[in-house]
């Protein structure tokens, strides 16, 4: 018995789902609707009594036709009845109005329905009596012949209009932009901006010329019965499309004047943080851990984290900022910053590491991998070198981070930076000589000081020669006149050695050459240079003229 009472619930269960699934794959029954004079009076949305929609509309119609054929007063009533409620005309019944045929989740009833219907029904048989007046139809020919008149009349005004103004916004702007200059140098050309300006006079006249034929258009068909429905229709749609721009307008003004406040206060907030890094920059005010190198990018960071809060506070009051679109803009300029933006954000982390741990500043001389010069600027994404040779490094700062970096600036305290070269010489030199000698060219040359002062390492006890490494310290602050600088001491070195009659092992030998390799002091200036052949022939050819 058990297994007889599950196969009838099963059976039971798979005809109603059937029931249910042919319900659903039912076809809506289609509305139709009772129209007089072009206007729609009601709409039959569900069948009665076996009869359709559309036969309901029919039988309607046919009622319509025998009340009017009576020509009575035209009154029309409505009467409630437990089915619905009976729209009347001179006591007649035109049709009845059921509960499905009105749509109950907007609030609306078969009574209110029947009276808006009611009501319809008696402007659409008023202007249907006024279609049949001719002098009615002369009077809205009149109407609508002077206001095409005025139509006309409006569109030549607004063509004088944007001529005129495309004549006088061309010479204002130009004289505008002719004075705006920096240094007697004018900024802008003035071409650019005037046909810009006269591509918005016109898009804003045909704007105009449009918005005067929607009005002309919907006066016209408003004054004929039979397209009044239009027209008010028009109407209708220009003052409710007028009315929600202007309810979006109203209902965004408070949330801009919230991000209005907002950007204001995050701009006195940043205005106090500039101002107090420059008091820190320049040694004014000592604040924490704060200094004049870390003093520009604490600055920047802060400004940073401000706006950024800013615009997060700000974000829900701007318009527009819960549609879908708008998220998904935002949510695509993300995307794109985060996965193009990836190497931009490696260059200025790498930069504020060499900002807070200070391996270098502005104005010293440093040595990172191959490059050597005076550090011009350092960054938020990279560190340029001015090497005085007429060259300027440019370096990431992530390839900063990631090389040795040797500041030639820090070995004394004070101002100036190191000195190095190296020289190698013989081991049947004293080594106490070569320590000598390259003291006193150090000391010899303009610009290297005399405290701390120079000093020899021996670096290296190669195969056929000894390195020496002359360190001294220079007191110089531009790139040209450190480059200047070294170039003088190797001049005085290669003199001095020369002097003493030294010859330096560079570059290497493999055996002891018969002639001392250097220059007599009596010979460091030589013979004059020789003329080219090209000179001298042109020289030959000018004593022969003379």
């Amino acid at each position: 018995m058990s297994h007889l009472r599950l196969a009838l619930l099963a059976c039971l269960f798979m005809l109603a789902s059937f029931a249910l699934a042919a319900q659903a794959q039912a076809p809506a029954v289609p509305s139709a609707e009772l129209a007089v004079a072009n206007r729609t009076i009601f709409v039959f949305r569900s069948p009665l009594a076996g009869y359709s929609p559309a036969d309901r509309a029919e039988a309607a119609q046919r009622r319509l036709d025998r009340a009017l054929a009576r020509k009575g007063p035209g009154t029309t009533s409505i009467h409630a009845i437990p089915e619905g409620a009976q729209v009347l005309l001179d006591g007649s019944l035109l049709f009845l109005v059921t509960p499905g045929d009105v749509n109950l989740l907007a609030g609306d009833t078969s009574d209110t329905v029947a009276a808006d219907s009611a009501a319809r029904l008696s402007v659409a048989l008023r202007e249907k009596t006024e279609q049949a007046s001719p002098r009615y139809l002369a009077i809205a020919a009149g109407l609508a012949f002077v206001t095409m008149l005025a139509w006309l009349l409006a569109l030549r005004g607004i063509g004088l209009a944007q001529a005129w103004a495309d004549r006088r916004l061309q010479v204002l702007l130009a004289r505008r932009i002719e004075r705006l200059s920096f240094r007697n140098v004018r900024l802008l050309d003035a071409e650019h901006y005037v046909g810009l300006v006269r591509r918005l006079a016109i898009a804003a006249a045909w704007a105009l010329r449009l918005l005067a034929t929607y009005l002309w258009l919907a006066f016209v068909l408003r004054q004929f019965p039979y397209s009044r429905a239009w027209g008010e229709w028009l109407q209708g749609h220009l003052v409710d499309t007028s009315a929600h721009i202007a309810r979006g307008v109203a209902a965004a003004v408070p949330g801009l004047l919230i991000v209005l406040l907002i950007a204001a206060l995050a701009r006195v907030a940043t205005l106090t943080v500039t101002s107090i890094s420059r008091r820190i920059e320049s040694g004014q005010l000592q604040l924490g851990g704060l200094d004049r190198d870390t003093a520009a990018p604490s600055r920047r960071l802060a400004n940073l984290v401000i706006w950024l809060f800013a615009l997060a506070m700000a974000y829900p009051y701007l318009p527009g900022s819960h549609t879908a679109a708008f998220q998904g803009v935002t949510v695509l300029a993300g995307l794109m910053v985060s996965i193009g933006a990836s190497s931009i954000v490696a260059q200025g982390a790498a930069g504020l590491i060499l900002m807070y741990t200070r391996p270098l500043r502005k104005g010293e001389y440093v040595k990172i991998a191959e490059a050597e010069g005076t550090v011009v600027d350092l960054g938020m994404f990279s560190t340029r070198l001015r090497t005085g040779l007429g060259e300027e490094v440019s370096m990431p700062n992530a390839y900063v981070l990631a090389n040795t970096t040797k500041n030639l600036s820090r070995a004394f305290p004070g101002s100036g930076f190191v000195v190095d070269t190296t020289v190698t010489i013989g081991y049947d030199t004293p080594w106490r000589q070569v320590h000598a000698m390259l003291e006193t060219a150090a000391r010899n040359t303009e610009g290297i000081l005399e405290t701390p002062p120079p000093f020899v390492a021996q670096t290296a006890l190669s195969d056929f020669y000894i390195e020496y490494r002359l360190v001294a310290y220079a007191d110089v602050s531009a790139p040209r006149a450190r480059a200047e600088l070294l170039s003088h001491l190797h001049q005085g070195i290669v003199d001095e050695f020369n002097r003493q009659g030294v010859q330096i092992m560079s570059p290497h030998f493999t055996q002891e050459p018969k002639v001392a390799q250097m220059v007599r002091p009596a010979d460091w200036h030589g013979p004059a240079p020789q003329e080219s052949p090209v000179e001298a022939a042109g020289s030959l050819s000018e004593k022969a003229t003379t």
